[in-house]
């Protein structure tokens, strides 16, 4: 099924013991959270806004081996102070709290994350990167259709494996994924890459995203604790969250190491301070 659809639905993959843990460590997180005024770089997926936001920051360019905070829109003023209270102000917080926090490090390599790997035929994985995102009550900003592999590029193509845990119920209303089922065989039309030296923004995109036919996606809603498999190069997206209830989520990105190179282009780059871990203990 995952071969044939591109992405996998598994229920109850992760007990709500587990899920509470990661809420409970991030809380932490946030409760310490000092950001400077310079670095509170707003998260958008609109390609206009994004090279804006994003392009221009270096604290964007090298979160891959940093925890790092990331606000939703509208949430500052312009001398950079919270209009809310921060812990309902972030967006999502990046990129390696897998390497970084021994909760989110202990979740990644678990056992049974382990283990399906191997049954999906992973001989030599690694994480690139991991992400907590918060879909804020009433103000989590929509994701725009993508595929991952526009900005996590590998040669070959087909390398990159998305795991994205519901540590809420994921519904319709509260901003779940939806997919396009099988979109997953027709390669990138597009890729977000580090600009040339000098140029105004740090990233640019190449190539366009097609205008994707909005009947082709499928809602794809998950309770608390489940996990979604998500194909490198799966069209997928979420909207608005309209809704009264966030909808915690924490995800991470695996690359078959195996005979595959990661592109020298991508926004994220292994450092010598973390070279891409293996996924296997």
């Amino acid at each position: 099924q995952f071969h044939r659809d591109g992405f996998l639905v598994l229920e109850h993959f992760f007990t709500a013991e587990e899920c509470d843990s990661m809420r409970n460590q991030i809380q932490r997180i946030i409760a310490e959270m000092e950001v400077p005024p310079h670095c509170r770089t707003e998260f958008s997926t609109k390609e206009e806004e994004q090279l804006q936001a994003q392009g221009s920051s270096d604290y964007f360019l090298t979160s891959g081996d940093k925890i790092r905070f990331f606000f939703e829109k509208g949430v500052l003023d312009e001398r950079g102070n919270f209009l809310i209270a921060k812990e309902k102000s972030i967006s999502k917080i990046g990129h390696a709290l897998h390497a970084h926090d021994p909760v989110f490090k202990q979740i990644t390599h678990s056992a049974k994350v382990q283990e399906l790997g191997r049954k999906l035929g992973l001989e030599r994985p690694v994480i690139v990167q991991s992400m907590y995102i918060f879909k804020q009550p009433g103000i989590g900003g929509e994701v725009t259709p993508h595929q991952d592999a526009t900005f996590l590029h590998t040669e070959p193509l087909g390398r990159l494996l998305g795991f994205w845990i519901a540590l809420e119920d994921a519904r319709r209303e509260n901003g779940c994924l939806w997919f396009i089922p099988g979109s997953h065989t027709s390669g990138v039309t597009r890729r977000m890459v580090r600009a040339a030296a000098g140029a105004s923004t740090c990233v640019e995109f190449v190539g366009s995203e097609p205008a994707y036919d909005d009947s082709r996606f499928l809602p794809v809603p998950i309770s608390k604790g489940g996990l979604i498999l998500i194909h490198g190069e799966v069209v997928h997206k979420s909207d608005l969250n309209s809704s009264e209830s966030s909808r915690h989520a924490f995800t991470f990105h695996v690359m078959e190491a195996k005979d595959t190179s990661w592109s020298k282009e991508n926004w994220l780059q292994p450092t010598p301070e973390l070279p891409f871990p293996s996924l296997y203990t």
